[in-house]
């Protein structure tokens, strides 16, 4: 029998990308494909970039200066690159790295199975076009093999936003949801392999169009047999709907978090972030939420150091963090994207950035400390996701996404238990079944 060849993703950034990831694993294992956790052992190499971070593409060339040695010893041995850097270097990471023989973005994965066969063919291919025909629609139905018990559902792309630091709308594209019963009818394949939670995911997740509102579809998916939780992510606060702020307060199998990232909290550096909301309006927004599911827990994103950033504006922020008193929050010192409208802008002192993103970060874990505090106690209910490190314990993750590790349980993965938090870690709870 052939031997089948091995496939070796690395995966950068967000959890679309994860998706990505299975997606492209799942396409190619239509040409005789299986994954590997190892590089040195694979006949393919994928890298799943991500543009977000700082330097990313620098430190996807540094990587793929580490794979070139292997490339070398074997001339066999395919590399891609793939995802957001990758639609925004396109031709210039083979002209930097000749070893690299595939190109694609994160639009034209579906068309990864044409492109392996030219590049096994001795040629090399590139694809970074916004095809118009769905992507999704191409890709064949997943395997029917075992799933975790939770798993990420992409049910829109692209942002149509232009925040003035963000990359995504040039590397995504324009805002873009799969129809309904599409998603509908991946959840319900995704339950008959063993998924009892998804989390639909999108830049603008809450800016979904595929014939029903955000809301109307996690109302659809709470209908289909045997799925016990919905999450969403990533949000914009101009697109938090009055039916989308109700159906967290009457769809039990919504869960009670919401990441809802506001960025700064000076109205000068979110109208200068084209961010279409001021700090007033998103805590206000935030109170009708808080209305509707009283014990939501909030997540956010923010961005220290922007460009114009004063002492008073970064005050303005740390005030609305102590007003809003975040479960969980993600903070970063600016970086300039090239192409962006912030990059021709004056950077802040990188030391007085430094300086107010350690001063956030300790606020943030204050809060975040003695929000799980507050949780000892509790009874809570607990998705189990795999065994823990110790004898008896499980590990999985509470409605309000907290990891939890129950002692001396019986429980088998899948199951959602009850049980009782007894004690707060930095960054997991401890607990026992009720």
């Amino acid at each position: 029998m052939t031997q089948p060849k091995k496939l070796f993703i690395k995966t950068y950034g967000c959890q679309m990308n994860v998706y990505d990831s299975e997606r492209m694993a799942e396409s190619l294992g239509g040409q005789g494909y299986v994954t590997t956790d190892k590089a040195d052992d694979a006949d393919m190499i994928l890298l799943n970039t991500c543009h977000i971070r700082e330097k990313a593409a620098e430190k996807v060339y540094s990587e793929l200066g580490r794979l070139k040695p292997l490339k070398d010893a074997r001339p066999d041995l395919k590399i891609g690159v793939a995802g957001c850097v990758a639609q925004a270097e396109g031709e210039e990471i083979m002209r930097r790295q000749p070893a690299v023989d595939l190109v694609v973005g994160p639009q034209s994965y579906h068309r990864l199975p044409e492109m392996e066969a030219k590049v096994r063919s001795g040629q090399s291919a590139l694809d970074t076009d916004f095809p118009a025909e769905d992507k999704f629609d191409h890709l064949k139905g997943r395997p029917k093999m075992k799933r975790a018990p939770a798993a990420f559902l992409t049910v829109q792309e692209g942002c149509d936003k232009f925040c003035a630091f963000c990359v995504v709308p040039y590397t995504r594209g324009a805002e873009v949801s799969r129809p309904a019963e599409k998603v509908l009818e991946e959840a319900r394949d995704l339950v008959e392999r063993g998924v009892r939670e998804v989390t639909l995911l999108g830049q603008n997740v809450n800016a979904y169009h595929g014939g029903m509102t955000l809301a109307e579809l996690i109302r659809a998916l709470a209908k289909v047999d045997g799925l016990e939780r919905i999450r969403y992510t990533t949000s914009h606060p101009n697109d938090m709907g009055d039916d989308l702020i109700a159906a967290h307060g009457e769809v039990p199998e919504l869960m009670p978090y919401l990441h809802l990232p506001v960025q700064s909290g000076s109205d000068h550096i979110l109208k200068r972030m084209n961010r279409s909301h001021t700090a007033e309006s998103y805590l206000k927004l935030l109170e009708r939420i808080r209305e509707a599911r009283p014990d939501i827990l909030l997540s956010g994103d923010f961005i220290v150091g922007f460009p114009e950033e004063t002492d008073a504006d970064f005050e303005a922020t740390m005030e609305l963090v102590r007003q809003v008193r975040y479960g969980y929050a993600y903070s970063f010192k600016y970086s300039t994207r090239p192409g962006t409208p912030a990059a021709e802008r004056p950077l802040v002192d990188p030391a007085v950035a430094d300086e107010r993103l350690q001063r956030l970060q300790g606020l943030i874990t204050s809060h975040q400390r003695e929000i799980q505090q507050s949780m000892v106690g509790r009874e809570v209910s607990v998705l189990v996701e795999k065994k823990g490190r110790l004898p008896g314990q499980m590990l999985g993750k509470s409605e309000y996404l907290h990891a939890v590790h129950i002692e001396n349980s019986t429980a088998a993965i899948g199951d959602i238990q009850r049980v009782r938090v007894t004690e707060a870690k930095t960054n997991s709870l401890a607990a026992v079944l009720v």
